[in-house]
C-alpha cells in the first residue's frame, strides 16, 4: 500500500490568507480536491511539507454572469456541468469537463485544479521503487528524459481536459499572489517543458476563469483515449468558431490536447477556415495544417504515428459537428478506436 507521507495542512477561508501563507518559503503546495496532487504524494513525486487547503474559500467557489461568465477555480467539475449556462453557451468546455475521469473524481475536483493538473509521461508516473529502478527521470530525481535521451528538456505531456477547450473560447485567467493580482490569457498560462509547464508563478493562486460572451460562435471538444471513461486523453481536440447567418467561418480557433508539454494552438488550421463555409474540402485542408503541429512522443498510450495520423480524423470530426452534422455515431466509434 503507498502511504501519503507527513505534512501540514493549513485551511484558510480567504484567498488573501491562503495568499499569505502560500508567500512563505518552503515546500508549500495548493490543494483543492486532491485527485492529482495526492496520488502523486503517495508516489512521491511531489513531497509537500505543508499543504494549503482551498475548499473552504467561498469566493473560489462562485459561477456569476457578466460579459460572459467568471467560474471560480473551486468550483467541482460535477457543478460545472450541471450548470446550464456553461451546457447552453460553451459547448467545448461542458464537454470537456464531462469527460473528466470518473463522476465520483468529477465530484471532487475542480476547475483550477484540472487547469493545473501535472504533465503525465510512462516513465514519471510510476511508483518511487519503479522509478528508482530505472534510476529516476529528468522530471523527478533524475537527470535524463527516458522519452528521448539527448533531449535537454523533460517531454511530458499536458494531459488536461479543460485547458484546451477554455483556450478555445478565449478565456482568461486571475492569478493572485499576496503582492499583486493579474489577468493572463489561457493560452499563456502555459509552455512547452514538461517540468516547468505552468507559468504560474509559485506564490500565485489561479483564482477565476474568465469566458467572453460568445454570441454566434460555436464550440466542441473531442478526446481519445483507451476506454470510453476514466482515462486521460492521448489526443484531444477543442475547436470553436463564429458564423455569419449563411455560414461563413468568421472567426476560429483550434487547440490540440496531449500531443506536447502545453496545449497547442493550430493557428494555420483555424486560418484555413476563417471567411469559408465548412464544406468537406475546407474541412480537409484544415485537418491537414492542424495534424503539421502535433508531435506525439513515445510516452502515453498507443502508438505515437497512430495517434499522429488519426490527429486529422478527430479535427475533421470535431469541424463537421461545428457545421452540424449528427455527428454521434462518430463520437461512438472514437470511444472504441474504430474510426
Amino acid at each position: 500500500m503507498m502511504r501519503l507521507p507527513y505534512f501540514t495542512y493549513k485551511s484558510p477561508r480567504t484567498v488573501r490568507e491562503a495568499a499569505e501563507m502560500l508567500a512563505v518559503p518552503g515546500g508549500t503546495m495548493l490543494v483543492a480536491g486532491g485527485t492529482d496532487l495526492l496520488p502523486n504524494m503517495k508516489r512521491r513525486q511531489q513531497v509537500p511539507s505543508t499543504l494549503v487547503g482551498l475548499r473552504r474559500i467561498d469566493e473560489l467557489n462562485q459561477i456569476t454572469n457578466g460579459d460572459g461568465l467568471t467560474i471560480g477555480a473551486g468550483v467541482t467539475l460535477t457543478r460545472l456541468v450541471r450548470d446550464p449556462r456553461v451546457r447552453a453557451s460553451y459547448g467545448a468546455l461542458w464537454q470537456a469537463a464531462s469527460q473528466v475521469a470518473t463522476p465520483h473524481l468529477r465530484n471532487m475536483g475542480t476547475l483550477g485544479g484540472n487547469l493545473c493538473l501535472d504533465t503525465r509521461c510512462n516513465y514519471y508516473d510510476q511508483n518511487y521503487e519503479w522509478r528508482k529502478s530505472i534510476d529516476f527521470c529528468m522530471k523527478k530525481d533524475g537527470d535524463t528524459c527516458w522519452v528521448a535521451t539527448g533531449s535537454p528538456k523533460c517531454l511530458a505531456v499536458s494531459s488536461t481536459d479543460t485547458a484546451p477547450a477554455l483556450i478555445a473560447l478565449g478565456a482568461r485567467v486571475t492569478l493572485v499572489s499576496a503582492e499583486a493580482t493579474r489577468q493572463i490569457d489561457a493560452s499563456d498560462l502555459y509552455q512547452n517543458d514538461g517540468i516547468h509547464y505552468l507559468l504560474r508563478r509559485p506564490d500565485e493562486i489561479l483564482t477565476d476563469v474568465h469566458l467572453p460572451a460568445l454570441t454566434g460562435w460555436r464550440s466542441t471538444y473531442w478526446k481519445l483515449r483507451r476506454r470510453g471513461s476514466f482515462d486521460f486523453p492521448v489526443l484531444s481536440v477543442a475547436a470553436a468558431a463564429k458564423f455569419t447567418a449563411d455560414g461563413t467561418v468568421e472567426a476560429a480557433r483550434i487547440v490540440l490536447g496531449a500531443v506536447s508539454s502545453r496545449p497547442i494552438v493550430a493557428v494555420a488550421a483555424a486560418n484555413a477556415v476563417i471567411g469559408q463555409r465548412l464544406t468537406d474540402e475546407v474541412i480537409a485542408r484544415a485537418a491537414d495544417a492542424a495534424a503539421k503541429p502535433a508531435k506525439p512522443m513515445d510516452n502515453t498510450d498507443f502508438d505515437l504515428t497512430w495517434r499522429k495520423r488519426i490527429m486529422k480524423d478527430i479535427v475533421a470530426c470535431a469541424l463537421r459537428e461545428l457545421r452540424g452534422d449528427d455527428v454521434r455515431e462518430m463520437r461512438r466509434k472514437l470511444s472504441k478506436m474504430s474510426l
